[in-house]
């Protein structure tokens, strides 16, 4: 019942909603029937825990202009969930699936009067689109609709004939979750134009946005109290217009950004502009299947997948860097990099569908570290928030060192090394202990820090193995093995251990005291699992595969009580496995690597089907800056790359009959299926440019080269991908 949901509420608001103004769907005339946006269902993750962004933005955008509601707690974070009903302005930078609230810089909110500080609204009311949000709002009676480009907003009010006095407040105060502001300001004020800026301290400490704003029609703007103006319209009779330019370096950057983006008043083209976007992005993989909900979900998740990283440079290409200055870049640089949570399989998709982008993230990299002495561990803006534990800013860059879109393979090498050499964050402990005893570290969840650390450190050893640097390579390689130290033969877990060599006591590996154990967002039962970069490893420290494989069935069977302060982050169970949280995301491709591909295909496929929905809740977790989507994504194309850096992907059991990524140049790689059905979910056969191929895995060079991955499906497991030359 739940997959039904949505298509009715869509009539509910052509219905209830009335009409919107023409330019809100003028467009849709037009729209070709080979558009991929009206497969997008931007509601799916509105609810739930799914935390995503809703409103009107472009790919990659610096932009992510919509509807702000109050913060009423963490399921608030993206500034609006499906629950509520009141909002307090419609702002110009959100966050899409993150566990911080954040953002919501520069908001505008029709009023009745100078009072008024937050609106009640109806969802029967609104209607999104990708590059397009509009809402029909009562007191007062407004038509609200919003637009985009990459630095720029553009909203257009159209007021109801009982309106005699038009007028919204320009909010420099209200920001969402953690975000305060330190200084603010109209720096100018005109008849149809003001400028100013606004500064703000929370999970980004020192963040700096600079604004100019043009109206369509003479205003009179008027301070109320802190951080917010009045702005009265001449004519109430004509729809008021708003450009809005956004720079993190100056009022004239902001108002270049917005002159170069959107030099005229056509709304309704600038609709068309985020639409056609959208559709060039999206078109990257075409998808064939006669399942219209898993191709919703699909294109849902490819829309989620690129909200972000985020450009955070100008037209002019200066940007703000992580030391605070202002630099001149010969690239696109980019910010909102959540890397714990997108190294896994965000980072990997965008090797593969966004390969234009890729030399510049990578330089977006190396001159983070140059500016602030280390790899990005989680970029918010310029600010370094260090967020969560390892160093996965390193996994990144070195695939994409190895996948061959880095020219400065020594700058991104020396950026990776001495990011591992560090003393912060634990990796002195590291350095001398060889592991990180939790008796030393005060910040606990030595496991997890300790275990992410040893998938970094082999990205590490693989590029200076590239490079030659065989001293290098050899220290970086014997690091990365220092996973083994947590394992406890005995309990068959991964467990903390203390200076004295012991395991510490007493020990449930169903606990997840949040942040206050060996573990981050999990327990011993997921975090036994997070050795990508050596599963063959890991399946000799259990003793042989029988015993792994036994472990590793169990974990998709047991239960138990993770405690009453575990992490919400805990979610989409199938019995231990999280899907909801980053830390499981590999493991069920870990039985292609001892030759039983048939029970990842049945757990790939529940996953699949249980965990992503077309509904408001339609996340198992939080969205995570696109990595939730980028998992279905790739699963349902019937890929992913479990080893953090160097492009092995593994083939699972796609859900479409053939999905065909374009690689440009005039070469595509297709996956197809035949007799793919939801019994079918078995692989065969295969066959690679119509020659037999007997492996459960493809390398991304191969398919860069272009050509066709043929799979047979069938009801029954079968020995295809089983032998040991054939695994990963």
């Amino acid at each position: 019942m739940r997959r039904r949901l949505f298509p009715i509420l869509l009539l509910l608001a052509c219905v209830i909603g009335g009409d919107y103004p023409q330019a809100a769907f003028a467009h849709d005339k037009a729209q070709a029937t080979s558009s991929l946006t009206q497969f997008v269902n931007p509601r799916i993750g509105t609810g739930g825990h799914g935390h995503v962004f809703l409103g009107a933005n472009v790919p990659f955008g610096y932009i992510q202009l919509g509807p702000t509601e109050h913060t009423r707690g963490w399921d608030w974070c993206s500034g609006y969930h499906q629950s509520d009903s009141i909002l307090i302005g419609f702002g110009h930078q959100h966050l899409s699936g993150t566990g911080i609230g954040e953002l919501g810089d520069v908001a505008f909110l029709p009023v009745t009067d100078a009072h008024q500080k937050e609106v009640l609204f109806h969802h029967a009311n609104e209607n999104v689109r990708p590059g397009y949000y509009a809402v029909k709002l009562q007191q007062p009676n407004v038509w609200v609709e919003l637009t985009a480009t990459k630095r720029a907003g553009f909203h257009r009010y159209t007021f109801g004939a009982d309106v005699k006095k038009a007028q919204l407040v320009l909010d420099l105060f209200q920001g969402i979750g953690w975000d305060k502001p330190t200084d603010y300001a109209l720096d100018e004020v005109k008849e149809t134009a003001v400028a100013g800026h606004r500064f703000s301290t929370g999970w980004a400490k020192d963040q700096k946005n600079f604004f100019v704003a043009e109206f369509s029609q003479p205003v009179q703007v008027q301070p109320l109290d802190s951080g917010r103006w009045l702005v009265q319209v001449a004519d109430a009779t004509r729809p008021l217009m708003i450009k809005v330019g956004l720079s993190a370096v100056s009022i004239a950057n902001a108002r270049q950004n917005l002159q170069t983006e959107i030099p005229d008043w056509n709304f309704h083209q600038v609709v068309a502009q985020a639409d056609e976007a959208w559709n060039r992005e999206l078109a990257k993989v075409k998808v064939e299947t006669s399942d219209s909900i898993a191709r919703r979900i699909f294109y849902t998740a490819m829309y989620h997948s690129m909200t972000a990283p985020s450009v955070f440079s100008d037209v002019n290409g200066e940007y703000r860097g992580a030391d605070g200055k202002v630099h001149q870049g010969d690239f696109t640089n980019y910010t909102t990099l959540s890397l714990w949570d997108t190294y896994r399989a965000a980072h990997p998709l965008m090797t593969l569908i966004h390969k234009e982008m890729l030399p510049d993230v990578a330089s977006t990299f190396i001159n983070i570290y140059r500016q602030q002495g280390k790899l990005p561990v989680w970029h918010l803006m310029g600010n370094e928030t260090d967020c969560m534990v390892g160093n996965p800013g390193i996994p990144v860059l070195a695939d994409l060192v190895l996948k061959g879109y880095v020219k400065d393979k020594e700058g991104a090498y020396e950026a990776m090394k001495q990011s591992a050499l560090r003393e912060d964050r634990g990796l002195g402990l590291l350095k001398k202990y060889g592991y990180l005893p939790y008796d030393k570290d005060p910040e606990m969840e030595t496991v997890a820090k300790g275990l992410e650390y040893a998938l970094a450190d082999d990205c590490v050893a693989k590029v200076a193995r590239l490079l030659g640097k065989k001293a290098d390579a050899k220290y970086f390689a014997e690091r990365a093995q220092s996973y083994r130290k947590y394992f406890d033969p005995k309990t068959g877990f991964m467990r903390g251990i203390g200076t004295d060599g012991k395991f510490r006591e007493p020990f449930n590996p169903f606990s997840a005291v949040h942040r206050q154990d060996d573990y981050t967002e999990g327990n011993a039962w997921q975090y036994t699992w997070l050795v990508p970069h050596d599963v063959h490893g890991l399946v000799k420290l259990f003793g042989n595969e029988q015993k792994f494989v036994t472990k590793l069935d169990s974990l998709f069977i047991v239960t138990g009580n993770m405690g009453d302060n575990a992490s919400p982050d805990i979610s989409g169970l199938i019995g231990q496995y999280a899907h909801g949280n980053e830390p499981s995301h590999q493991v069920l491709y870990m039985y292609n690597y001892v030759g039983q591909p048939w029970k990842a295909a049945r757990l790939i496929r529940q996953t699949m089907h249980e965990m992503y929905k077309d509904d408001f809740d339609g996340l198992s977790g939080n969205e995570d800056v696109g990595q939730m989507s980028a998992w279905y994504i790739l699963s349902a194309m019937g890929l992913y790359q479990v080893e953090p850096a160097g492009g092995k992907y593994i083939i699972g059991s796609p859900i479409m009959d053939k999905a065909t990524i374009s690689l440009g140049d005039g070469k595509n790689f297709s996956i197809i299926c035949k007799n793919n059905s939801p019994e079918n979910i078995y692989v065969q056969s295969a066959k690679l440019n119509g020659k037999t191929y007997t492996k459960s895995y493809i390398m991304y060079q191969d398919m860069m080269k272009g050509g066709t991955l043929e799979l047979q499906m069938g009801n029954q497991p079968s020995k295809w991908g089983t032998r040991g030359a054939d695994r990963p």
